[in-house]
């Protein structure tokens, strides 16, 4: 593994991963949708691709993944979107990188998405949240039928604690809060852990080394 793409890098998941790959001498292409983040890509030592994921095709995409040994799917919709966006980031962003990922030769995908998102909604449950939710589970299923090399990550609610670098993780490690941080050492940690492949897995903040909670 050498060089890793990431679909919303721009975020604080997406840097704070760039930021750990580039520690361990890996390459990072960073694809962001606004001219001036950029910038920051080239900051935090990665190549800055900049592509609107909403606005694109397989093909266009595939093409700005050359020489990617894998992808990450960290990117969102985020606070204050609408419903519609939800679908349009969470869900097929996610579908249109697996697209992208299999025109392109690239095999490993490893996708942040939620925790709890398979459980049943209430009738009341806000919209907005209700498309967000059906948005990272649906995204789920399709990246398990795609026939790639995915490991799915469910973190709990996030922080903007610094790293613990301690975690737990596993298939039913339940609902606690997880910092940004530790989630992006456990993707950098996936991504060099082929036992990982075809895991989904929870995770929440815990007291296992999180290069032992991977491979264990």
């Amino acid at each position: 593994m050498t060089q890793v793409a990431i679909v919303g890098a721009h975020g604080q998941i997406g840097k704070l991963i760039i930021k750990h790959l580039r520690a361990q001498g890996l390459e990072a292409i960073g694809i962001v949708r606004k001219t001036e983040q950029l910038a920051q890509m080239d900051a935090l030592g990665a190549k800055g691709v900049l592509l609107d994921i909403e606005n694109t095709t397989a093909q266009a995409l595939a093409t700005v993944l050359k020489g990617a040994d894998a992808v990450v799917f960290a990117a969102g919709a985020g606070g204050g979107s609408t419903a519609e966006r939800k679908r349009t980031v969470d869900y097929a962003g996610s579908v249109l990188l697996a697209q992208a990922a299999q025109l392109a030769g690239i095999r490993r995908y490893v996708q942040i998405s939620a925790v709890d998102v398979d459980k049943p909604l209430k009738p009341d449950t806000d919209p907005v949240w209700k498309a967000y939710v059906e948005a990272k589970r649906d995204a789920d299923i399709e990246l398990r039928k795609s026939g790639l090399d995915w490991t799915i990550l469910r973190p709990g609610p996030l922080t903007d604690d610094p790293a613990t670098g301690l975690v737990t993780l596993n298939e039913h490690a339940g609902r606690g809060d997880v910092s940004r941080e530790d989630v992006a050492l456990v993707v950098v940690a996936v991504l060099n852990a082929p036992s990982s492949v075809g895991k989904q897995w929870e995770l929440r903040g815990g007291d296992t080394p999180v290069r032992d909670a991977v491979t264990q």
